[in-house]
Formats: C-alpha cells, structure tokens, sequence
C-alpha cells in the first residue's frame, strides 16, 4: 500500500516538474483556491454539530460502492486542475459537479480513513464523540485555513497528497473500472468537438473509405483526425476512441475518467505527445 502510494506522489512529482513557469504558476494558483474551498467546508462541518451529524448519517446510509464513488469524483475533480494545465485540447464532461454534500461527504470520509490510519483505536468510541476528535486532530491544520503564510511548494505538497490519498482510497474500495469494455463517448465531449472544412483533395474518411469533399465540413477530433460526421457520431455512440490513433474522448464514468487522465500525468512526466501516434 505504501509503495503504491509513493509511486503515485512519484508520477505526479515527475509530471508537476515538466510544468514552465506560467503554467506551475496557474496550477498553484487554482490548487490554492480548490485547497482554501475544501478547509472552509471541513472547517463549517465540524464546527457543526447538526451538519457534521447529517453527514455522518449520508456516508453510513451509502454502500461501499457509493463511497468509492465519492472519492472517485473528488479525486477526478482535483486531477483535471494538472491535466488542464498541460493541454487544452482534453474536454471534460460534467463529472466535476459535485454537491456540497456529496463534497462534504468525500472530506469527512478521508479524514476519518486517515485518522484512522494515524491512530486505529481512536475512532473506537460511541460516533457522538468522533466530531470533538477529528475537531481535536484538525486543530493544527486548520490554524492555516485562511491560506497565509503557506508558500507555493507547500500548496503542491498538500496536493500531491491528496491526490495520493484519494487515488489509494479508490484503488483499495474497488472502483469497479470497466477494463476491456467498450464506453461510449460522453455527450458533452461529442458536443464540443469542432466542425472543419476540408482543404486539398484525397482525404478518406477511415470509416465509410470515401473520399471527404473539398469544402465540406467534417467533423475533427481533438487528435486531429477528421471524420465525415454521419460516420464518426454513430462511432462515438458506442466507443470512445478514434479510429485512426485510439485517442480516447472523455466518457460518463468516473473511473474509466480517472484512468484517462491518470494516462495524461504519467505522458507529462514521460516527456512524451499525450496523443500517442497521432499527427
């Protein structure tokens, strides 16, 4: 477990460290908000009594499955802020929309795994005591939850490691991934792609093997390959990959969506196009 743990905090390191200047300073700059955002909330759920309550009664109203889940959003919506840096050529689908209480759900669920983790027989007590432990645990932390006086470095540590925690947390509960299976496209991804009109003859639709027409519009995926639209739409209905390179478009599954972008980091820390063979 913990070698997998350092390997994750190893890719994600190698990745930050491809980053120019401007482009680790935006990330810094967006992972600063996201971190200030997610203390505020841990901050309110635990000086709630009533909030904190509920919300320890959703995470044990949800199955393992659910759980896993939560932490698979909150881990792909912490992911797209490094892989969107790298290139804007990748278009997420909505999976980043997250409740406030699913979110405070995700951050009670981590703390108490990592509580519990530091210290096993802490949390071996009635659940009515579990806010004044975790308030009593956080107490240092949230000394910080205004951000000042925390320094560029220290904001990409605490992101290392919340990637790192959450991608352990999915991997141990199980995201149930769908290895091997085909997945359509997302809706928004095939919404967003880009029409283009066809300059020079002799370009074949891989498809359909016709010919694409001089000044026709066609469909370009973000790999660059173009497609005539009445056969790349049917396509995308019923996989996400392009025909020519396997570029993968986004899809409605979190986990297959953790998988695609956890490809992006490791080419970032590779040196390597994140579009593999394409042109």
């Amino acid at each position: 477990m913990e070698e997998v743990s350092n390997s994750t905090e190893s890719t994600i390191m190698t990745a930050l460290s491809t980053l120019t200047p401007p482009q680790l300073s935006d990330l810094t700059h967006s992972i600063s908000s996201l971190l200030r955002h997610h203390r505020r909330r841990l901050s309110s759920l635990l000086s709630s009594p009533t909030l904190f309550s509920l919300t320890l009664h959703h995470l044990h109203s949800l199955s393992l499955h659910h759980k896993s889940l939560l932490i698979a959003r909150h881990l792909f919506s912490t992911l797209t802020h490094l892989t969107q840096i790298s290139t804007t050529k990748i278009t997420l689908p909505p999976l980043t929309a997250t409740t406030l209480r699913d979110l405070d759900a995700a951050l009670l669920l981590l703390l108490l795994c990592e509580l519990r983790q530091h210290d096993p027989e802490a949390l071996e007590v009635s659940p009515t005591k579990w806010r004044q432990i975790l308030c009593h645990y956080c107490s240092n932390t949230m000394l910080t939850l205004s951000g000042l006086g925390v320094s560029d470095g220290e904001v990409l540590f605490e992101y290392v490691e919340v990637v790192a925690k959450c991608k352990r947390f999915v991997g141990v509960m199980g995201g149930g991934g769908k290895e091997g299976r085909e997945l359509a496209a997302s809706v928004a991804a095939v919404v967003a792609l880009a029409a283009v009109e066809v300059s020079g003859a002799g370009r074949e639709c891989v498809i359909c093997k016709e010919e694409m027409r001089e000044g026709r519009d066609v469909c370009e995926l973000p790999c660059e390959h173009l497609f005539h639209w009445m056969c790349i739409l049917p396509w995308l209905r019923k996989r996400n990959t392009c025909p020519c390179c396997r570029y993968r478009l986004p899809t409605d599954d979190v986990f297959v969506e953790i998988e695609r972008l956890w490809e992006v980091v490791v080419k970032m820390g590779g040196g390597r196009h994140m579009y593999g063979g394409c042109t």
